[in-house]
């Protein structure tokens, strides 16, 4: 089973007090004819903890997919013989020949300057499990690889667990040393996205776009608010977990020894 609780990376300041499984367990393939694009996600995905192979095209990606069998692949749209759209198709094993590689269960990641809604639909229809257009962010597209592993484990439902602090995603039921949290659907799903990428600064903007599904319009006020909503919960009593990164956002993470 593919790990499903992000290992924290050096130096981000998550301590031993997180259960989290390591990222090493996990296998990509990093697709991109771009060789410093390439060597650039390779080298950072490597620091996170997993275990890395690359390829410069789209049969080369084939080919290792056969050789590594990849839990995730990191795949860009335009490569120089088959495009994106179809390394994906053979990986799911729509259009596959018999000879192709037996690995239509990857995960899949589009990581392209294509981002037009067109492409991003048919990457999606595909079974594309995201959609990441250049330049990106490699702590964003980290959080991203995580989720989508998490995402298609085979287990979605699993417990978050950070220090004291635990989160059944299924149950909607949030609990601190054991005492059952009175978390609003908002409040849940912000604790949610925060245990999700515990360890890891994200931004007011990054929070805004992926729990209110809001595009940045300059105010994340709202954000500020259901911080302070939920630390009144989260760290009434006990050590404090949600911390202020000043100029940049929010981390959750547990108390230092």
């Amino acid at each position: 089973m593919i790990a499903i609780e992000r290992a924290a990376r050096p130096g981000t300041g998550a301590g031993s007090d997180f259960n989290l499984t390591h990222a090493r367990d996990v296998n990509l393939l990093v697709v991109d004819d771009e060789s410093t694009v390439r060597e650039l996600l390779c080298a950072a995905l490597r620091h996170a903890g997993f275990t890395v192979a690359a390829a410069g095209t789209g049969q080369e990606a084939l080919d290792r997919a056969r050789e590594v069998t990849p839990d995730l692949v990191l795949l860009d749209v335009m490569l120089p013989d088959l495009d994106g759209f179809e390394v994906i198709r053979r990986l799911r094993g729509q259009h596959r020949p018999a000879s192709g590689p037996q690995t239509g269960h990857v995960s899949v990641v589009f990581l392209t300057a294509r981002d037009g809604t067109r492409d991003k639909i048919e990457g999606l229809v595909l079974g594309g499990d995201d959609y990441v257009t250049k330049p990106f962010d490699l702590e964003e597209l980290i959080a991203r690889i995580h989720a989508v592993l998490r995402r298609t484990s085979g287990d979605p439902t699993a417990l978050l667990r950070a220090a004291d602090l635990e989160l059944d995603p299924e149950g909607m039921q949030a609990a601190r040393s054991g005492e059952p949290l009175r978390l609003s659907p908002t409040e849940f799903r912000l604790l949610h996205y925060l245990m999700t990428n515990a360890g890891r600064t994200v931004s007011k903007t990054q929070i805004l776009q992926r729990v209110w599904d809001y595009d940045f319009n300059g105010d994340t006020g709202i954000v500020d608010t259901y911080i302070s909503y939920l630390r009144r919960k989260i760290d009434n009593g006990g050590p404090k977990l949600i911390h202020t990164v000043h100029g940049v956002g929010y981390v959750l993470r547990g108390p230092k020894s």
